[in-house]
């Protein structure tokens, strides 16, 4: 068995333009909780940490090759021309890494394109240039995903209990005293939730009924969507097949409360209007308000939790953005102002 180099000579190999068979001028290293991506000037090369938490288990090399296989088949369904193939890391006879190379694998890297950053729609919201047309493409190209989905094998009562549990998971951690939110907004709009559920079950039990609950994106977010021809929709969640099955308006209230946030609500709305075209479906205003509401608080628990990394220099700017989800969505609040 080949021995495993440590992470950070892996690091170091591949930061360096010499490692690469395009031999790029220039990479850039950029480091995510889970990963590290390469960047050279045509391919975005990324590579996973060996790490495990309670959602993930990254922690041995056959792991890690299978999430980078899975990782490489779910984008395609969005992205096929971006991801292109999943390549091994290799140590030759001498104990030299290689790229791709005959000797024996080390780890396992997904081999994409790279994508202009100007042309990611948060960059095009915060230009301020973005108009129908631009997004027309890319919205159109996400109805029909989502037209041609699978149902997932879910029930009502299940689909319900798996929501119930995500709003009481953040509402546990919200209130927690260290965070310092406003906690009170907090129990009103989970208090919100909690009703919806209890009174508007037959509406949840009917869209699984009807198959509206399907494997989706997962993490839809304006700057996992490039505006390019043809667009691409990048980065869905890949290790948790949970947080993939879910309702469409699910999904797009989420893509449009981003939006909201950036300060372009209207480009919410241009998705919907395409789904809707689409597919036929016209999702309840009241559902609407509770999946906003639900991704609103699941935003506001991923923002706080930034406050538990070693060394935080912004830690009034993520509860400020936690604060701002809560606003957004509180029945009794004020509403919020935009937010970066």
């Amino acid at each position: 068995m080949t021995a495993q180099p440590p992470l950070a000579a892996k690091v170091r190999f591949l930061r360096s333009p010499d490692s690469y068979p395009e031999r790029p001028p220039r990479v850039h290293a950029v480091e995510t909780h889970m990963s590290w991506v390469f960047l050279t000037d045509r391919f975005a090369y990324k590579l996973k940490k060996p790490i495990r938490y309670d959602v993930l288990d990254f922690s041995r090399m056959e792991l890690r090759h299978r999430s980078c296989q899975r990782e490489l088949r779910l984008n395609r369904r969005l992205a096929r021309e971006v991801y292109l193939e999943v390549v091994p890391l290799t140590v030759d006879e001498g104990g030299e890494l290689e790229l791709d190379g005959s000797g024996g694998v080390v780890d396992w890297l997904v081999k994409m394109v790279r994508l202009p950053a100007g042309r990611m729609l948060d960059r095009v919201i915060a230009h301020g240039i973005v108009r129908p047309s631009d997004v027309e493409p890319v919205a159109m190209k996400l109805a029909r995903f989502y037209q041609g989905a699978i149902p997932a094998s879910v029930d009502g009562e299940g689909y319900r209990g798996h929501l119930w549990a995500g709003v009481q998971a953040d509402l546990d951690e919200l209130v927690r005293p260290v965070y310092r939110v406003s906690v009170d907004a907090v129990r009103r709009v989970a208090g919100t939730q909690f009703r919806y559920l209890d009174e508007a079950s037959g509406v949840l039990d009917t869209r699984v009924r009807e198959g509206r609950v399907v494997e989706g994106h997962g993490d839809l977010r304006p700057e996992h969507i490039c505006l390019t021809e043809p667009p691409a929709i990048i980065d869905c969640l890949e290790f948790s097949r949970d947080l993939r099955v879910l309702d469409p308006a699910d999904e797009l209230s989420f893509l449009a409360l981003e939006c909201d946030r950036l300060g372009a609500p209207e480009v919410g709305l241009w998705f919907f209007d395409r789904y809707r075209e689409v597919t036929g479906d016209d999702p309840p205003s009241g559902l609407l308000r509770f999946y906003r509401r639900l991704r609103s608080l699941r935003r506001a628990k991923i923002a706080i939790w930034h406050l538990r990394e070693a060394g935080i220099d912004r830690a009034d700017g993520w509860r400020a953005r936690a604060e701002w989800y809560i606003r957004a969505v509180d029945p009794g609040g004020a509403p919020a102002e935009r937010t970066a």
